[in-house]
């Protein structure tokens, strides 16, 4: 396992592709996942990228400092991340919480990237009282409750019929998420409102939305989009995780994206 140990927790990563003066490119997960949701990326890309993919606070292998976090917290592990790396610049990609850690370092750190891609995100998710009332149910019922619900936001019924095995793999990443760590990002995301902030970015940004999601609409997606300077919107067909669910499309959307 390769893991960055800071003061209050570990940080679980993996690097795929080749050392020789390739551009980084960093995938950040989404709540409830781990760094394999982006496998499909990882085996597309890797022949064009050094790519960098960790696991948030509290997931997959990344340990948990207490249940409690901040949107600042999820930016500053990456920061630290690039740091022990070396990694002076980077494109930086991120789903639904991701997309929002990527909102933020494209707010408060800037200079460490070249292009940043938002997917399945908004700059505010949720309410307060939403995240609160899911809390209640991890803490008094175990992230397994969940389950259902979850894969009706992230999966097309269509993508699931279709696909169960790789719908599976995803559900059991969900299962074994910490739920501390869970907890803990739903507390972010209960505070996190960059609304006055994301017209600050200013590199090149491209918004992924999924043309069905319920959990963040291509609405959010295309505001987002408007509110950069240079930012861009692309619709793909599928729900919440729109990576997996159209991973070719998503893919393609990347790469034209990247080499502009």
């Amino acid at each position: 396992m390769t893991s960055l140990d800071l003061p209050t927790h570990s940080l679980h990563y993996r690097i795929d592709g080749d050392a020789d003066g390739k551009p980084w490119l960093t995938f950040c997960n989404s709540l409830g996942t781990d760094l394999h949701m982006w496998d499909e990326q990882a085996e597309a890309l890797s022949s064009d990228f050094r790519i960098l993919r960790y696991d948030l606070r509290g997931h997959g292998r990344s340990t948990s400092p207490g249940s409690r976090y901040a949107l600042s917290d999820l930016g500053r592990d990456a920061i630290a991340l690039f740091d022990s790396l070396g990694i002076a610049q980077t494109h930086f990609c991120g789903l639904s919480i991701g997309g929002l850690t990527g909102q933020w370092l494209g707010v408060h750190a800037s200079e460490r990237f070249n292009k940043i891609i938002v997917a399945a995100t908004a700059a505010k998710i949720g309410t307060a009282e939403s995240w609160a009332t899911r809390i209640d149910a991890v803490r008094q019922k175990g992230i397994d409750s969940l389950t259902a619900s979850t894969t009706e936001r992230w999966f097309s019924p269509a993508f699931h019929v279709a696909e169960p095995n790789r719908v599976n793999r995803i559900l059991e990443s969900f299962a074994a998420t910490s739920v501390d760590g869970y907890v803990g990002c739903c507390t972010a995301l209960a505070d996190a409102d960059l609304r006055s902030e994301i017209g600050q970015i200013d590199k090149p940004l491209l918004a992924i939305s999924g043309a069905d999601d319920p959990v963040c609409r291509p609405a959010d997606l295309r505001t987002i989009a408007a509110a950069v300077k240079h930012g861009r919107h692309v619709s793909l067909s599928g729900r919440h995780i729109i990576n997996i669910e159209s991973a070719k499309a998503f893919n393609d959307a990347i790469q034209a994206f990247l080499y502009q």
